[in-house]
């Protein structure tokens, strides 16, 4: 499968598609939302259920959809102060609004072929392959008449973002009251099956932006780490866990400043809220660590500047593809068997 679009297609592009996660707006959309999340998948109930109580801590309202919005603002201000002249839409993969409803008035408004950014800068199943599909899912529902809908390129070695991060960075830092070359730094992003990261390149993207961000911020003491890992134990996923990271290394060496960065999330939403500044800093607050969690891009300018320039290169293909690092510009048009994923059969517990 592949972002191409049809054979002999020259339409232009004449809308942008927000495309994201989802997230209950309140106490009675929290068990459906879930359900929809995990729907075919290997994850115990009782994770599905402790899941739904970090939520109705918050009032049973995941912060995504309003980030998303803020991001929808900023980014029409961007568009029109850039000349991009593009009706911009949002849909979602778990909660409303749902993508096929989003194509539905997409061919209502009479758009043909629209460009996509996922909420997502990683390259892996669940970050981009899935939502690929979901809006194959939505075309068929459709129907004839239905948007082509492509996206644009991955953008986790793109300057505006390592920029936007690696400002979270030095502002951590100054509020500890700390030097760079004296912190001690944690990326952490999703956690998923070593099955999934087996077929894509998830961590190697991690690590290309975690070093970018942490050159640009003069950091030399950090780690990539994970959290919100949800598969059965016996299964194998991305380790280390943040929380067993932070008590394995004050042990060895007793941590003094820490700066928590969730490069893995483009905003706030409910797994930085519950597993960083909740579980995370509970933990350092109990072993006497001085610990700020680094702002995700979200808003930040540079971010939202760097969606527009994503979609410029499309636009345009004379425009330059902005990159660093040495990993070059990702690929526009996903290769057939980019990202794939089997899930395997869990087995026994080991011992």
């Amino acid at each position: 499968m592949t972002d191409q679009p049809p054979a002999g297609n020259e339409l232009p592009y004449d809308s942008f598609l927000l495309v994201s996660f989802g997230g209950p707006e309140g106490p009675e959309d929290v068990m459906p939302f879930l359900e929809n999340v995990l729907r075919g998948k290997n994850v115990p109930r009782e994770r599905m259920l402790e899941v739904a109580e970090h939520y109705k801590t918050f009032g049973g309202v995941s912060p995504i959809n309003d980030q998303n919005r803020e991001l929808l603002d900023a980014l029409k201000a961007e568009f029109a102060q850039n000349d991009v002249d593009l009706p911009i839409y949002w849909g979602n993969r778990n909660w409303n609004p749902l993508l096929p409803d989003v194509l539905q008035q997409m061919k209502a408004d009479g758009r043909k072929r629209a460009l996509a950014f996922f909420t997502s800068m990683f390259s892996s199943y669940s970050g981009c392959r899935q939502y690929r599909e979901n809006i194959i899912d939505a075309q068929q529902q459709v129907g004839g008449g239905a948007p082509v809908v492509e996206k644009v390129r991955m953008g986790f070695n793109h300057p505006g973002f390592i920029d936007a991060v690696a400002d979270g960075v030095k502002q951590s830092i100054n509020e500890l009251n700390s030097d760079a070359s004296e912190t001690t730094v944690l990326f952490t992003a999703h956690s998923i099956p070593m099955s999934m990261a087996d077929n894509c390149d998830y961590v190697k993207q991690l690590k290309e932006a975690c070093q970018l961000v942490a050159d640009s911020a003069g950091v030399v003491d950090w780690k990539l780490v994970y959290q919100s890992r949800s598969g059965p134990p016996q299964q194998p996923w991305l380790e280390p866990d943040i929380c067993d990271e932070i008590e394995s290394m004050d042990s060895e060496k007793k941590i003094r400043h820490l700066v928590i960065v969730p490069i893995g999330f483009i905003s706030d939403h409910m797994e930085v809220l519950y597993d960083l500044d909740d579980e995370a800093a509970t933990l350092c607050n109990e072993r006497g660590i001085s610990m700020k969690r680094a702002a995700t891009a979200g808003v930040h300018p540079s971010f939202v500047s760097m969606i527009r320039k994503l979609v410029q290169e499309r636009l345009d293909g004379s425009v330059e593809k902005e990159c660093v690092g040495g990993l070059g510009p990702w690929h526009d048009v996903c290769p057939q068997d980019c990202c794939t994923y089997t899930p395997r059969r869990p087995g026994p517990p080991s011992r």
